[in-house]
């Protein structure tokens, strides 16, 4: 049986602009001022805790690692709580697959506290039981440990075990831990990016062309395979 793995922001959910809000004013806390989109951008699909390891150092902030992961995630929270959408398409995936009974998990870079919070808010938390952060395995994507984590939970070869992503690094992962994948890219002008040549689907035009049901059927295709 295939089993199907969520990646949580910019796949499930619109989270990103909460994350960079939430980046910006811990950043800027710090004496960093004008951190920009672009910027943010550029860490997309990378996990909270390993992004601030890279800014804290670039921008020589004095405060430990973990004071900031502490600020940007009650940041964050704050602006989850206050809305945070499901794309449309991907819930109808993710009810399509919980009514035929396919094994799902969530597999995300993000704090438990989070990931906890934004399922309950879009209502994802009754179809999606089981769930893996970054912060409960020893590395966060590119490498597959979130992944291969979920695999064992549900019980699942990681052969037989489809991973849904928006970023490079966690189509990498799902590559990296012998997973099909199916990629929707956040940002649509980084589907030419080499780690996402390993998808079996690629939706280049990300979330507007992502559609649940050619989804379903290629998973069908991939179950009889």
């Amino acid at each position: 049986m295939i089993s199907v793995i969520f990646d949580l922001d910019g796949t499930l959910v619109d989270s990103e602009p909460n994350y960079y809000e939430s980046g910006r004013r811990t950043l800027e806390r710090h004496g960093v001022p004008d951190f920009t989109w672009e910027q943010h951008s550029r860490f997309i699909g990378i996990g909270t805790l390993e992004t601030l390891e890279i800014l804290r150092e670039r921008y020589a902030i004095a405060a430990p690692v973990e004071q900031l992961l502490a600020e940007q995630n009650a940041a964050y929270l704050e602006l989850a709580r206050a809305g945070t959408e499901a794309f449309p398409e991907m819930r109808a995936f993710v009810e399509r697959l919980h009514g035929d009974g396919t094994p799902m998990a969530v597999a995300s870079g993000s704090s438990r506290e989070v990931i906890d919070a934004v399922l309950a808010g879009t209502g994802l938390d009754g179809l999606l039981t089981t769930v893996v952060s970054a912060e409960e395995v020893a590395q966060g994507k590119p490498a597959p440990d979130v992944f291969l984590e979920a695999a064992r939970r549900l019980g699942a070869d990681p052969a037989d075990c489809v991973v849904v992503e928006d970023a490079a690094p966690g189509a990498r992962a799902a590559s990296a831990a012998g997973m099909g994948c199916v990629a929707v890219p956040y940002v649509a002008a980084a589907a030419d990016d080499p780690a996402f040549a390993t998808a079996g689907l690629l939706f280049r035009g990300g979330q507007p062309e992502f559609s649940a049901d050619t989804a379903y059927e290629w998973l069908g295709e991939h179950r009889a395979a």
